[in-house]
């Protein structure tokens, strides 16, 4: 495994709840990126009383941002929203229900190229460590 594994991202950006027929809830949220998973990103929604935390591949994020990632319960598309400007929808599913999620495609462009500093895309297998994650889940 190559670099420092303690290294990670962390940035704070608003998205907006999409509500039919009702006006956008602002949500705000961490992001977090880190080389000790160099595969995945961390979105944190801060609620009154708890968090929750979703975990996707950072791969997903640069598809979305391209114009169209995920298949299954994390989907990331961006759209034109008016001007210059281009918004990114990210849609999430579960058991428990369905959201989209709207966001800045700048801001999560800045924090994608923040991520890239500390582990470029393509690179991510060499800061990996499979022996310490076999280990960890025949530990389990």
């Amino acid at each position: 495994m190559n670099g420092n594994p303690t290294v990670q991202v962390d940035t704070s950006i608003e998205l907006r709840l999409l509500i039919s027929e009702q006006p956008a809830l602002p949500l705000r949220v961490s992001l977090r990126y880190g080389a000790a998973d160099p595969y995945a990103v961390t979105v944190r929604f801060h609620g009154p009383e708890e968090h929750v935390e979703w975990v996707f591949a950072r791969d997903l994020l640069a598809s979305g941002l391209e114009g169209h990632g995920g298949l299954g319960d994390v989907q990331v598309r961006t759209v034109p929203a008016g001007g210059a400007e281009e918004v990114v929808i990210i849609s999430l599913a579960s058991p428990d229900g369905h959201a989209d999620l709207e966001a800045s495609a700048a801001e999560l462009r800045a924090f994608l190229h923040s991520t890239e500093r500390v582990v470029p895309l393509g690179t991510e297998h060499r800061f990996f460590d499979i022996d310490a994650e076999v280990e960890s889940l025949l530990a389990s």
